[in-house]
């Protein structure tokens, strides 16, 4: 099989490592002790290979760390790659090994010397994952990385452990694709026929129009794009993998194209990021690809809000007052707080029409959640422990950063409006709770939800560990497992 990269699988060939040109990876344990592939690069090597192992610059590599030995002799690479790994590491070991050998990946491309590692399909996901580039709108030539071949004891096992984790590299790459593209290109009618192509993976797709909206009733969600040119939308993607009785599990994400913050316009500096507001809804599209393309055995509705906050003389002001579908009302007091007005309509609507097992909504929300927990864990809300708990063992597995938050009626005091049921905002003070708080509203009694704020997640401005410096994709890898440990028979 091949990953969305080009990695391929085969037994290991201890002659071919003589000839193999590019780049050879080695893993190296601890204790510097090496399989039968690694002995073979050493006796090319004439025990040069060995002899790094016993230096200082190797005692200091941690797990998943690589140094490079160039131009060996006796060998036609151009490199050897030494990876610290242990014979059985952790997962977050092993997909940081593969991280690194993709820091070093070029045109050349690379043979990786897996041998007996259990984890050697984690190696190729983390290689994976980190080869991600986004020059779409660069019209130099793309450098193309060269192919990976991974030599295992076993290959057709690494292969099939590796198949589901293609699928989930390209939900990863597809969120990461749709957070990256500017706001020009990805408009709300673009975002839609986006997700609609994916009807061709088994996804029913259904795109709910401004006029079917306004039959609904999500005049939060309408009042939110209204100062916009392009049309508001929900899209709604059904997989039905499960049992036909089997009741849903709802994902719902904020999808604001470009949040200018309305006529509650944000300072000039630092607001081109704005086109990352839709990450929670390029989440959700990441997630259904993936359960589409690895077949998951569920049902899984994702929901997605589609609109554009822009000033204009049509624009919602400070002050109006809306009603959402639910039937409560909302007193704007800030527009730049548009986000959850998107999210209460759909949330809503997700509940009343498909009756979820459970529902888990994804924002970009509060400029807060940075604050409190900067850009390593997002912000995790929560009204169910049991399905609170679930998630955040997913993301534990999957290294990615969640912190769960309180909620409570203190909170939610500071709602309070003069003149509606309830503010859009609730003052400085614990901003991405208050927002939680408004959103809870919006729950039905006795449906399990989460809700989580990604604004610190979704792009970050440097590179990590499993992605380049710009959408990194956090939330896919997490909801994939949550699927597959609690809602996968």
């Amino acid at each position: 099989m091949t990953t969305p990269i080009g990695i391929t699988f085969a037994e290991t060939d201890l002659d071919a490592i003589e000839e193999a040109a590019g780049r050879v990876a080695v893993f190296v344990d601890a204790e510097g002790k090496l399989d039968p592939a690694g002995r073979r690069v050493n006796r090319l090597m004439r025990g040069a290979l060995a002899r790094f192992i016993e230096s200082d610059t190797f005692s200091k590599l941690k797990p998943g760390e690589a140094a490079t030995l160039a131009f060996p002799a006796h060998m036609a690479a151009q490199a050897v790659d030494v990876v610290r790994l242990d014979r059985r590491p952790t997962v977050e070991e092993a997909r940081k090994a593969g991280a690194a050998l993709a820091r070093l990946l070029d045109t050349a491309g690379m043979l990786v010397l897996a041998g007996s590692n259990p984890r050697a399909s984690d190696v190729a996901f983390g290689l994976a994952l980190r080869a991600y580039g986004f020059d779409a709108h660069k019209t130099a030539e793309p450098t193309v990385p060269g192919a990976v071949k991974v030599m295992a004891t076993k290959p057709e096992e690494v292969a099939a452990k590796a198949g589901p984790m293609a699928a989930l590299a390209e939900g990863v790459f597809f969120t990461r694709d749709l957070v990256n593209e500017p706001a020009n290109i990805l408009t709300t009618d673009d975002f839609a026929a986006r997700l609609a192509a994916m009807q061709e993976l088994g996804l029913e797709v259904e795109i709910l129009e401004e006029a079917d909206l306004e039959k609904l009733g999500m005049r939060a969600l309408l009042a939110v794009g209204q100062g916009s040119e392009s049309p508001s939308k929900v899209v709604v993607m059904q997989w039905r993998g499960g049992d036909a009785d089997q009741a849903p599990l709802a994902l719902v994400g904020k999808g604001v194209v470009f949040d200018t913050g309305g006529i509650s316009i944000k300072p000039a500096a630092g607001m081109e990021e704005m086109t990352m507001d839709m990450g929670g809804a390029g989440v959700v599209a990441g997630v259904m690809r993936t359960l589409a393309l690895r077949k998951a055995k569920a049902n899984v509705v994702g929901l997605v809000g589609l609109v554009e906050n822009m000033p204009d003389g049509r624009a919602q002001r400070p002050g109006d007052v809306v009603r959402t579908m639910k039937g409560d009302t909302v007193e704007v007091i800030n527009t730049d707080a548009e986000g959850r007005l998107v999210l209460c309509d759909v949330l809503w609507y997700a509940q009343d029409r498909f009756q979820p097992a459970g529902v888990i909504d994804l924002a970009t929300l509060t400029g807060a959640i940075i604050i409190g927990l900067g850009h390593h864990h997002a912000g995790v809300f929560s009204n169910d422990d049991a399905l609170c708990d679930a998630f955040l063992k997913a993301a534990g597995a999957e290294a990615e950063g969640a912190w769960r938050m309180p909620l409570g009626e203190a909170y939610d005091r500071q709602l309070k409006s003069q003149y509606a049921d309830m503010k859009n905002v609730g003052g400085r003070a614990a901003g991405s709770i208050t927002a939680a708080q408004f959103l809870q509203r919006f729950v039905k009694d006795g449906c399990p939800w989460i809700h989580l704020d990604i604004a610190g997640v979704a792009r970050v401005g440097e590179d990590t560990m499993l992605a380049p410096k710009g959408a990194t994709g956090w939330g896919v890898l997490a909801l994939n497992r949550l699927v597959a440990d609690r809602f996968e028979g």
